[in-house]
């Protein structure tokens, strides 16, 4: 029998697999991986040494309106680590500049102060001026042209009026713009929802180069980094975590050339084969990844690289805020013939896109391979409603998936963290 600690919320479930039917384990080496330095240090070595670009106090010097973009609730970067580095950095180089620290929501809710002040620690919120970015601020956007694929690209006047635009955050592998960090603070992170949404278009997340880890041609990338080098993000400095959330890695410079040495490393450590099964578990990496049902399609995506045809994927995700999107909840809820769901999607045109809909149709995508069971905090009615099985522990979950595939043989594979491996088909 084999256990598992499971990331679940802030807590741990376990599950237990007898050895006859577990086909793999699918884990990324930087959960073993020992970094040659702790994260300060790594952070101040990226900054004194960065790729492509001139130091950032360097760049700082004799400019007047500086702004960082930060990474908002949604993603576990250790601005805590990151963000007086930087701020150090830029001021060593301009005690006097006027920086404001924007947070990339995206599409996302409002950052709470709350939750600023558990991202930055109170020193930061104390001294800095923090705003939070409002993709429906239209007021507070700026066109600068069309995008490759032919979208607006209006961008948050913040941004767009620095002298010296400057990014953090961190590198995980994305389910359909091959890798977070880089050219995301810009697009999505600080972009009008018009924009987001013509670049998650559904053609485009159709792209077969809209995949986990892939860059080479995927269409939502090519727009994303367009956008940064439209808006001018001079710097960024990015890092890779471990299961922990502490750096690892970390690389700063140039908003592309440093991003490329930073996800090469990370896939270097996080590709892994699929092993095909009946049944394959997976997490989205616990809290604060897995607060609620739309962005734990992410880690659902790593078991559907995995799982056999008509197979059931254990999904594990807290999900304390319950659904994550109102047109993502009421599309599923709504519209209960999936192949009819996918053809409305497709048929389509970017400027028609509707809100969620890019992860309305991942979701869709996986739920018609397989049959998902998911073990959450939410009510059972909101969980049928998304179209899966609502379970409340493992061993619930486990017989519910096994009187599905209805095998004596049944074979099982584990994902611990489905946000962190890079699966290959």
């Amino acid at each position: 029998m084999k256990e598992f600690l499971l990331p679940y919320g802030k807590e741990k479930l376990k599950a237990e697999i007898e050895d006859s039917h577990l086909a793999g384990v699918l884990l990324s080496e930087l959960h073993s991986y020992q970094a040659p330095k702790g994260g300060t240090e790594l952070v101040l070595d990226a900054l004194e040494h960065p790729i492509g670009s001139p130091r950032l106090c360097d760049m700082a010097a004799e400019k007047k309106k500086i702004v960082v973009i930060s990474s908002d609730h949604t993603r576990p970067v250790p601005s805590h680590i990151i963000m007086p580095l930087l701020l150090k950095e830029i001021r060593k180089g301009n005690p006097g500049a006027e920086v404001t620290i924007l947070i990339s929501t995206g599409l996302h809710r409002e950052t709470t102060r709350e939750e600023l002040e558990a991202k930055f620690g109170p020193e930061i919120m104390k001294n800095e001026t923090v705003v939070v970015h409002n993709c429906d601020d239209k007021e507070n956007m700026v066109y600068l042209g069309k995008l490759p694929s032919g979208g607006k690209l209006l961008i948050n006047r913040l941004a767009v009026e620095a002298d010296l635009l400057v990014a953090e955050g961190f590198i995980e592998p994305h389910f359909f713009a091959g890798f977070s960090g880089g050219r995301k603070s810009v697009l999505p992170g600080v972009a009008s929802r018009e924009t987001v949404m013509y670049n998650h278009n559904s053609a485009f997340i159709a792209d077969p180069h809209a995949r986990t880890g892939v860059i080479e041609g995927n269409p939502i990338h090519d727009d994303m980094l367009y956008a940064a080098r439209a808006a001018r993000l001079d710097f960024i400095v990015n890092v890779v975590i471990d299961a922990n959330h502490d750096p690892v890695f970390a690389v700063a410079g140039d908003c592309d050339l440093a991003h490329r040495v930073g996800r090469e490393f990370l896939a270097s450590k996080c590709q892994v084969d699929a092993v095909p099964a009946d049944i394959v578990i997976s997490t989205n990496g616990g809290y604060p990844l897995d607060q609620n049902i739309y962005q734990s399609v992410k880690g659902m995506t790593a078991a559907e690289a995995t799982v056999k045809e008509g197979g059931v994927i254990i999904m594990l995700s807290r999900a304390s805020d319950g659904h994550g999107g109102k047109c993502f909840h009421e599309t599923f809820r709504d519209e209960k013939d999936l192949n009819r769901m996918m053809k409305t999607f497709l048929n389509r045109k970017p400027e028609e896109t509707i809100i969620d809909q890019w992860q309305s149709q991942i979701f869709a995508r996986l739920l018609l391979k397989a049959t998902v069971i998911f073990i959450s905090s939410c009510e059972d009615r909101l969980v049928k409603d998304l179209h899966m099985i609502p379970a409340h522990s493992m061993e619930e979950a486990m017989e519910k998936a096994k009187e599905i595939v209805k095998k004596e043989d049944y074979t099982v594979t584990v994902i611990p963290d489905g946000v962190s491996v890079i699966v290959r088909e």
